[in-house]
């Protein structure tokens, strides 16, 4: 169990040491953001056996393949023991608060208590700090408020908020819940680092990468691959127009589904993106064509897996399968669609490094 604050442990010149962990690390979007903001993420908790590599090759962390609800306080205390900042981070699965689940607002979801179990290993560890992002409609529902008053019970300062990833850098529009806890003292979300007219693009991320047809893969990267298209779906992407959708097409290339009133609501799938203006939220099937507007600004194809991982704000070295492993676009795609975009955790990471450095100001001052 973390303990109170007593002597500086050096983290760079004049830091204090935050030690963190990850959990539900996923392939470690969330961790990779807060190593780059100089927090010591020491390892990633997930039961999916697929973030294992992606994780530890690409972050400084061990990995854990354990469910949360399995996890003992003998698993993470050992990581807390010292004089250091403690950080328990984590963000659940979504799926059950999420305006693409068709039954989000099912409390008989099992995963809806991973939040609960979140709840109870701050409280066993009391680390200093605590991190989450969920989705937006999660702040709504008596879960998260039951945690939120779990943690002013336990004397944390709590911020939360939905937040614009756009604003810290982020080549996508994505709507995200962010809760930043502190036993040290009030805190709150960095202040954004862009603004509408500064957003990142599609064009800035990623024009600059070959070109690939429909079905294709990139020789100097695998993972820069896109799915085959069959001749229909060639015919209506050919007759896509950036910003556009479905609504503009010859009538003998709309879905019947779409001509029925039903599916007249749904014209953001079978959509290419516009080259100056900000990616749609990825979702764990944006490699996909008809599954949202992710058809290529100019290119005759959907995005491939690596411009999905760069519009997360992955780096795009990132690497997510080993280099004599196959590539399943399934298992990849929903690895980078789940993670917390790379951005949005290193502004995280930097608001719980400069809330510490204030903490230890105001500490050595006698404040």
């Amino acid at each position: 169990m973390s303990r109170p604050l007593q002597s500086r442990r050096p983290c760079g010149a004049d830091r204090t040491e935050i030690r963190g962990v990850d959990l539900f690390c996923g392939a470690g979007g969330l961790s990779h953001g807060l190593e780059k903001a100089g927090i010591n993420v020491t390892f990633g908790v997930d039961v999916d056996p697929a973030c294992e590599y992606p994780f530890s090759a690409n972050n400084k962390a061990k990995f854990l393949l354990k469910s949360v609800e399995d996890l003992t306080v003998s698993d993470v205390a050992e990581v807390f023991d010292g004089s250091t900042i403690s950080l328990l981070a984590g963000c659940a699965p979504c799926q059950p608060f999420s305006a693409y689940s068709q039954a989000w607002a099912c409390p008989a979801d099992e995963r809806w208590n991973l939040l609960n179990q979140f709840s109870n290993l701050v409280g066993k560890l009391r680390p200093d700090l605590v991190t989450m992002e969920n989705v937006p409609r999660l702040a709504k529902q008596k879960v998260f408020k039951d945690f939120v008053k779990a943690l002013q019970r336990k004397r944390y300062h709590v911020f939360h908020n939905v937040v614009n990833c756009a604003d810290y850098g982020v080549p996508q529009s994505r709507q995200r819940l962010v809760l930043l806890a502190s036993k040290l003292g009030p805190i709150e979300l960095i202040k954004p680092t862009r603004s509408p007219k500064t957003y990142k693009t599609v064009r800035q991320a990623i024009e600059a990468l070959p070109r690939l047809k429909a079905g294709e893969v990139c020789a100097k990267d695998v993972l820069h691959q896109a799915c085959e298209l069959s001749p229909l779906n060639l015919e209506r992407i050919r007759a896509s127009q950036p910003g556009g959708s479905w609504r503009d097409w010859d009538d003998e290339l709309v879905a019947n589904c779409h001509k029925r009133e039903s599916g007249k609501t749904y014209p953001s799938v079978y959509g290419r993106m516009s080259w100056d203006h900000l990616a749609p939220t990825m979702t764990t099937q944006y490699f996909g064509f008809g599954n949202g507007r992710f058809g290529h600004p100019d290119q005759d194809r959907a995005i491939s897996l690596r411009e999905g991982a760069i519009l997360q704000s992955f780096p795009k070295t990132y690497r997510f399968v080993r280099k004599s492993d196959p590539i399943h676009r399934k298992v990849v795609g929903r690895l980078i669609g789940n993670a917390v975009p790379v951005k949005l955790a290193e502004a995280i990471g930097k608001t719980m490094v400069r809330h510490v450095e204030r903490f230890i100001r105001e500490k050595d001052k006698g404040v």
